[in-house]
């Protein structure tokens, strides 16, 4: 008789182990999902020569695609130097944001063309 109460017992609590290792897991999974929001892809269209404007909050981690609509190339250059990226006519070019802060860019072939990225720090 004590064998059978120990082993249902031992059974329960090995259940409940059981329960609580899929329980913890559980919510370290969860934590996980909650605490790093995707990062995103936005879309910066150059028309006319002219870089539209970011309207969303970007984050370090984010990806900014440029969509060159006109017929020439365009780059778009960090004046901090911190990268140069060359949009071919009618084609689409990214960057990874790596860095939190605000950077000023143009394009190297039409100086005039100017735009401003506010990055805040990874969520």
């Amino acid at each position: 008789m004590n064998v059978r109460k120990y082993s249902t017992q031992y059974v329960g609590r090995t259940e409940l182990r059981s329960a609580l290792r899929v329980f913890i897991f559980a919510m370290a999974c969860h934590g996980a999902s909650a605490a790093t929001p995707a990062a995103k892809v936005v879309e910066i269209t150059i028309d006319k020569v002219t870089f539209s404007e970011v309207k969303v909050t970007l984050n370090v981690g984010d990806t900014i695609e440029w969509v060159n609509k006109d017929v020439v190339d365009h780059t778009a250059t960090a004046k901090n130097k911190d990268w140069d990226v060359v949009i071919p006519a009618g084609k689409k070019a990214r960057l990874v944001l790596k860095k939190a802060g605000t950077f000023d860019y143009f394009c190297r072939y039409h100086p005039n063309m100017v735009g401003k990225l506010v990055i805040a720090p990874a969520k």
